[in-house]
């Protein structure tokens, strides 16, 4: 009987393989040193691919940095998506039947929302992400546009829709803008300040018990969010 072997990958997957290589590494590496600080050199090397491999596929550093933005964004999108999509699929029915998102509808959306993003945020593989949007939220580029109109923009976007429904005002409100950003802050700063929230919780690690309690107090922060028709009952 004639052995089988397996196909020899081709040019084409192993370039695939070498730029998917430098997009993933260079997160990290961008995020650690800055667009100025982290060389060529360092960029290939952390990737284990050839110094050629980034003008090659890239066109150069800054080409890299562009295309890690997109790539993380990417990422990103593909942690949330089933969330995503069954959110914008039921607000999509509604607004084809004529029919409102009632509140209560509303608060389960946004609590499932936030207990899935609150466990991605406290992930060890969003800390190079936070690093890299960090940066970018100190100096904006052109890196961080991408990120927030394929990413954070629609994301913000959603959890204002559902904020907006609950407190029963208009999504484009200051009062509903502001409500959300303080909503969705609340919600980063188990990333965003990762070191302070272990010292002030007294905790090594976020392990599951510690991911229970956080899910929780994602769920806390949106039955906190009261209308104005709730405040004068």
């Amino acid at each position: 009987m004639k052995k089988e072997t397996s196909p020899r990958p081709t040019k084409q997957d192993r370039g695939d393989a070498t730029r998917e290589k430098l997009l993933t590494s260079s997160i990290d590496v961008f995020g650690r040193y800055g667009f100025d600080g982290a060389t060529t050199r360092m960029l290939a090397e952390t990737a284990g691919v050839n110094l050629q491999a980034i003008p090659y596929y890239f066109g150069g550093k800054e080409g890299l940095y562009i295309a890690a933005a997109e790539h993380l964004a990417s990422i990103i999108i593909d942690h949330v998506a089933d969330l995503r999509n069954a959110v914008l699929a039921r607000l999509a029915h509604l607004d084809g039947q004529g029919q409102p998102l009632e509140a209560h509808e509303a608060r389960d959306m946004l609590s499932r929302l936030a207990q899935h993003m609150v466990a991605l945020f406290v992930s060890r593989q969003s800390e190079s992400w936070a690093r890299f949007i960090i940066r970018e939220q100190m100096e904006p580029t052109e890196a961080f546009e991408r990120v927030y109109a394929n990413v954070m923009g629609p994301m913000i976007g959603m959890a204002g829709r559902l904020v907006a429904t609950i407190l029963g005002e208009a999504p484009q409100s200051e009062q509903v803008r502001l409500k959300t950003l303080s909503f969705v802050g609340s919600i980063l700063v188990f990333r965003m300040a990762h070191a302070a929230v272990l010292r002030q919780m007294k905790w090594q690690a976020v392990g599951p018990d510690e991911l229970d309690l956080l899910r929780r107090h994602a769920a806390e922060l949106v039955a906190a969010i009261e209308s104005k028709r709730e405040d004068r009952s």
